[in-house]
């Protein structure tokens, strides 16, 4: 899915499966190839990126709706939600910055309508099985699980450059 000409990659498992670890190594792999990649992470626990007793903490705390926090380096863009419906993905991706990025990858939301790399360990004992729907295009896994579609390209989880080209290949279809 392209959303303001922005390619979606999700990168779907269970928890423990090593998401995050790979992807800490997956971003500077295709840094070094020159791709600009935003990331979008799903969590099921309160986010909060500002640190209590810091003054944006202390005025979003008071009551407002929507909070910058901003220096020469960075800057990050805090919005209170409670009365919001489900989070929703196309919408995030709408918020970043269409002319700075080549993609997004996205941590989580395994139910979207995106394609998909679902990441599989023997270790975890959890079924593959399902986290397999008609979006995922490849599985990452440590070992050679039965009954993937001949559609569905299959990596080594392992092998940072594997899983790189691979999504190099898809991003130059997009």
């Amino acid at each position: 899915m392209i959303i303001n000409h922005i390619p979606l990659l999700g990168i779907t498992a269970y928890s423990g499966t090593g998401k995050t670890t790979l992807l800490k190594q997956l971003i500077p792999w295709l840094r070094q190839r020159s791709i600009r990649t935003g990331l979008i992470k799903h969590t099921h626990h309160d986010v909060d990126v500002d640190t209590p007793g810091k003054d944006s903490f202390e005025l979003r705390k008071a009551g407002a709706d929507q909070t910058m926090v901003a220096s020469d380096s960075r800057w990050a863009l805090m919005t209170e939600t409670p009365q919001q419906d489900p989070l929703n993905l196309r919408y995030l991706a709408t918020r970043f910055d269409s002319d700075n990025l080549d993609m997004i990858l996205v941590e989580g939301f395994k139910h979207e309508d995106i394609d998909k790399i679902v990441l599989h360990r023997k270790g975890t004992g959890k079924s593959l099985e399902q986290l397999m729907d008609i979006h995922v295009i490849a599985v990452a896994s440590d070992c050679q699980p039965e009954d993937i579609p001949t559609t569905v390209s299959l990596m080594n989880i392992n092998e940072i450059e594997e899983v790189g080209e691979f999504i190099v290949r898809w991003l130059a279809r997009q």
